[in-house]
């Protein structure tokens, strides 16, 4: 009996005592060469034992003695196991690849599908990076009902939406970011934007949203807000996915619409408009006064009608497909495809106030109250095939922009400072329509084994068009609910025809990497090439209404159609060609870069990221004057330079969870297509926008200081300054014109801006505060920065200071998210939404000749969205958009050094109306 209890003593002590030996390693991404995937399962198998990695893919277990087996996973991924045997207090180290499974199971499908997008893995790849950079993927997109790339991005830190004009990075203008996709350089689709409107590219055919807020030598020198990298989607797994959508929005729907006569049909329903309105034939390919005969104008007259449908705007609807397969071949070779449509069209309408002042003055020039009634479409698709090989991948893309806008708009008050009569009445009938579409080739290849030498090279093709066919105005005085009394002549019926093509834009890029050993301090270098060759032509016509015999009428401004027709065959009225010389201009642009850039481990804290970019560029324009004759040779422009642009980036690693970052680059800032075309843009009021092809490229300097505290794999505290020196800033203004009537705006370089700022951003997980919060997170951002202008009164003599802010910067912006996950069973999983920004006033053009500038002011924007799993197959989103509903204002400064005579500033103002939305998708 004593031996007994001796002998079990002795055991438990010696189970007390024995030492564990430990196993430790990383699990690395097969399918992203090698990189760490935090977030995988590690277990013993046939033991209780188990564990995750970290986010650096890195994980630690605790064994007895003894023979097993190790099995590393990951949802989606071909699990591996390791056969190994321990003795006390050895320490061994096991680390293994895996990449994507075969297995096709739907419920394994959907979660490897976002596993790879999540925000717990964007947040690891951001923190991760030598450059300052943020990303939105797939998944976030979908949680807080993102439905387009424009509406993602605004959730990242510093970045603003404002109306129609895109969006602003860092309180800066859209002029100062710049468009990749897929790594290659992408045009715009109108002359009017930068880069393509964002709100046209639905988030099912996107993957992840990368801003890079810091310069690089691999991407464009076009850069001082952000460059904007979309990657499409490219699928690891088998899905197809149908859902459709309704929305209504407070004053925009069911409500009284007008709608151009030949948009009310099945065709206009669709958009496809823009072959009726184009040119008549009649008129030739260049100007040459022509006047249209009767026959002429009855043909052209047959599917394109001056009159107006008085309708009621139904509901808003879309409806998208998207189906994407895989298939895992021998070798570690797969195959995947995608195929993905969206569609969807919308009622719009906004009332309010549109005015001008005088030049010089302290009076109206314009005070008009308008009513816009706008109808718009938009189609994209995508077409995706991508090869991957051990070492081997191509990837083929093909995606279609489409969007239309068929519009009418009223306008009633005065012009032209006529205040004595202030019942002018104009109706706009406007058709705009843009195309784009881009197809893409990317390749990459690993020219060793072991990836220690690659390579990856691109090349696109893409074509655009921009128009506004027919675009015609009515003029005449208002007599009640449905008449006018107008006269034929002067500017009181005119069609204009704007076509902007760029049926030629080239974009190409060739990369190699070398990545050189881990016990080096020099890591990896990079020697690229990347450049673009495009050519935009404009052509901007005019034909008026001109009398035969000068006759006043009272007509039915909805009903006029059959007037024009009646005076035209009566011989009282004549459609004529008044364009003028300036009609038509060319603009081609190239730009060719190389590269270098230099990775750097000096010690395990830091990391360094050097380089320099050359690039040439080479603007040609091609235009002729008001004046000249139609068969002029063109004038030509042409403005050539070269510049080294370099980059440097630094990251400190504090610890594992703390970053301090540095950069500072040189860069440039290039206008738009409509700041450097010599186009006259003409409104319905008279108003006109001025494009001025003596524009000079900006020269930035920028500056950035970051520190970053990941507390977990879900959480982040970031803290920054900035600030960016730049010469010849581009900028709006105003203009004096000669007479009464018709506000100038053009764009000028000022001398030298100078800006800084700084940056918080907080996401955290809220069962710190209490654990009656354990399924809420928040999310933070702001920007705080102010700015300064040099002027050179001689230069620009109009101006009325010397120091100004600069034009279109806002000095702060708040952007909030507040997320509630929950479920009522294991199936029926939710996510609610709370989604608030806001930015401060700045200034939409700049002052002249003793006026104050124009001021957008602040527009704060409160969205609510609720996003449920129904069932295995079927998914629901409601929205609830813009729930304050504030006026949208533009006003005038109260620092005008003219007495002014009016008593409100106001020069625009209007509401967009309370949006409500129900998406439901099925999953087949």
């Amino acid at each position: 009996m004593k031996f007994s209890i001796t002998f079990l003593l002795l055991l438990i002590t010696t189970s007390i005592f024995a030492q564990n030996a430990t196993i430790s390693g990383f699990v690395l991404d097969k399918d992203l060469k090698d990189e760490p995937l935090p977030f995988a399962n590690v277990n013993i198998k046939g033991t209780s034992l188990y564990t995750t990695t970290d986010i650096n893919g890195a994980y630690s277990i605790d064994v007895p003695n003894g023979n097993y087996e190790i099995v590393f996973s990951f949802v989606g991924y071909e699990s591996k196991s390791v056969l190994f045997s321990v003795s006390d207090n050895e320490k061994k180290t096991i680390s293994q690849s895996i990449g994507s499974s075969s297995v096709t199971m739907d419920d394994v499908v959907i979660k490897a599908t976002t596993s790879r997008e999540k925000e717990t893995a964007l947040l690891l790849d951001q923190k991760k990076a030598v450059e300052i950079k943020q990303s939105i993927g797939a998944q976030e997109m979908s949680r807080k009902g993102i439905s387009t790339v424009e509406a993602g991005l605004t959730k990242i830190t510093g970045i603003s939406k404002v109306e129609s004009r895109g969006l602003f990075v860092r309180g800066l203008e859209e002029r100062y970011n710049n468009l990749l996709i897929n790594d290659l350089q992408a045009p715009s689709n109108s002359p009017f934007k930068k880069i393509i409107p964002l709100d046209l590219f639905p988030t099912d055919i996107v993957g992840v949203l990368n801003v890079y807020k810091t310069f690089n030598p691999n991407i464009s020198g076009d850069f001082a807000g952000a460059t904007i990298n979309i990657e499409t989607a490219q699928p690891r797994t088998s899905i197809t996915k149908l859902t459709t959508g309704f929305g209504y929005t407070t004053g925009n729907n069911n409500e009284d619409f007008l709608i151009s006569e030949d948009a009310n049909t099945t065709q206009g329903f669709l958009g496809f408009l823009g072959k009726d309105r184009k040119l008549s034939s009649a008129f030739g390919n260049v100007p040459s006064g022509v006047k249209m005969s009767t026959t002429q104008y009855e043909e052209s007259a047959k599917q394109n009608s001056w009159n107006t449908t008085k309708t009621t705007s139904p509901i808003n609807n879309s409806l998208s497909f998207l189906h994407a397969e895989k298939f895992s071949l021998n070798n570690e070779r797969s195959l995947n495809y995608i195929f993905s449509f969206n569609g969807d069209n919308k009622y719009q309408i906004r009332d309010g106030i549109a005015r001008t002042f005088n030049q010089g003055q302290g009076n109206y020039d314009n005070n008009l109250r308008f009513t816009n009634y706008n109808y718009a479409t938009s189609f994209s698709g995508l077409v995706g095939l991508r090869y991957k090989s051990k070492r081997f991948g191509i990837a083929l893309n093909s995606f279609l922009l489409r969007s239309t806008s068929s519009m009418i708009e009223d306008q009633l008050g005065y012009t032209n400072s006529l205040s004595t009569n202030p019942n002018i009445l104009i109706r706009g009938n406007q058709f705009e329509e843009s195309k784009y579409w881009n197809n893409q080739v990317l390749v990459n290849y690993d020219i060793t084994e072991d990836g220690k030498h690659s390579a990856k090279g691109g090349f696109s093709y893409v074509k655009t068009a921009f128009g506004q066919p027919d675009r015609k105005f009515i003029t005449g005085e208002k007599i009640n609910e449905t008449d006018i009394k107008t006269t034929y002549g002067g500017n009181n019926l005119i069609r204009q025809f704007l076509d902007v093509s760029g049926d030629r834009y080239f974009s190409s890029m060739l990369e190699y990497n070398l990545k050189l050993k881990e016990n080096e301090k020099l890591k990896k270098i990079s020697i690229g090439y990347n450049g673009f060759n495009n050519e935009e032509i404009s052509s901007y016509r005019f034909v008026f209404g001109k009398p035969i015999i000068a006759t006043s009428y009272v007509v039915n401004i909805s009903e006029i159609n059959s007037n024009i027709a009646t005076d035209v065959n009566s011989g009282l009225l004549k459609f004529t060609e008044e364009s003028t010389g300036d009609y038509k201009s060319k603009l081609h642009q190239t730009v060719n870069a190389g590269y270098a850039n230099v990775f750097f481990n000096f010690t395990d804290k830091w990391e360094i990221n050097g380089g320099a970019r050359v690039e040439s560029s080479i603007r040609e324009i091609k235009y002729r004057d008001i004046g000249d004759s139609f068969t002029d040779k063109y004038r030509k422009l042409t403005k050539e330079k070269l510049d080294i642009l370099p980059s440097l980036n630094i990251k400190y690693l504090l610890n594992e969870k703390k970053n301090i970052r540095f950069a500072s680059s040189k860069t440039i800032t290039k206008p738009t297509s409509i700041e450097v075309l010599p186009i006259q843009y003409v409104n319905p009021d008279g108003t006109v926008e001025l494009g001025n092809p003596n524009l000079e490229n900006s020269d930035n300097l920028n500056f950035d200081l970051k520190y970053e505290l990941f507390p977990n794999s879900k959480e982040m505290i970031a803290l920054g300054v900035f600030g960016k020196q730049i010469t010849n800033p581009i900028e709006r203004v105003f203009i004096p014109t000669a007479s009464s009537g018709g506000q100038i705006t053009t764009y000028q370089n000022s001398k030298q801006a100078t800006l800084f700022g700084a940056e918080l951003e907080i996401l955290l997980q809220l069962n710190k505060i209490s654990s009656l919060l354990n399924d809420f997170s928040w999310g933070f951002n702001t920007s705080l920065m102010k700015t300064n202008v040099a002027v050179d009164l001689i230069k620009n003599p109009l101006e009325n200071n010397s120091k100004r802010d600069l034009q279109g910067a806002s000095n702060w912006l708040i952007n909030s998210d507040l997320k509630y996950d929950f479920q009522f069973n294991e199936d029926m999983k939710n996510t609610i939404s709370v989604v608030y920004g806001i930015s401060g006033k700045r200034i939409y053009a700049v002052g002249t000749a003793g006026l104050d500038h124009i001021y957008e002011k602040p527009f704060s924007k409160l969205d609510f969205v609720w996003s449920s799993k129904l069932s295995k197959n079927i998914e629901a989103k409601l929205s609830v958009d813009n729930i304050l509903n504030p006026y949208f204002k533009r006003e005038l400064g109260n620092e005008s050094k003219v007495n002014i005579t009016e008593s409100d500033l106001v020069l625009k103002q209007y509401k967009k109306g309370t949006g409500f939305s129900l998406n439901i998708g099925y999953t087949f």
